[in-house]
């Protein structure tokens, strides 16, 4: 099996809210747009980003946890400056109306990175991670 991820998918509790934040408020084009069941996006060479009616996901997936705290994933945006983070936190997530967003802070790991939250509280990191993490992810 080779070392790759196709897709990422997560279950969301209102679709259209969810729709409209990625493709309206973020502006990101949709490979597959199914209405009240599924939006893909592109989100790199050879890697779709799955947003999935919850009721369906569940149907297929199994029952999710539920309960106070944030969800248990992370995703993560990499860009090649700080300046670059903070205009990012500002530009896209404010403006699509992302809540929370945490302001970006230098970190104990050397990068630079704040959060954000998409409709169903999937937080969003947007990092500069100087060195080999950046050699990877951004080349």
């Amino acid at each position: 099996m080779d070392p790759r991820i196709s897709l990422v998918t997560l279950g969301v509790a209102d679709l259209a809210a969810t729709r409209r934040f990625y493709l309206d408020g973020l502006g990101w084009p949709a490979e597959v747009d199914v209405a009240g069941e599924v939006v893909m996006i592109r989100a790199g060479e050879r890697l779709l980003l799955s947003l999935w009616d919850l009721e369906a996901f569940e149907a297929e997936v199994g029952a999710v946890r539920r309960g106070p705290g944030v969800v248990p994933i992370t995703l993560a945006h990499n860009v090649a400056t700080a300046a670059e983070v903070d205009e990012v936190l500002a530009a896209a997530a404010r403006a699509a109306g992302a809540d929370p967003v945490s302001d970006a802070a230098w970190r104990e790991w050397g990068g630079y990175s704040g959060y954000f939250a998409d409709p169903d509280g999937y937080r969003w990191e947007i990092a500069f991670n100087p060195g080999p993490i950046a050699d990877i992810v951004l080349a």
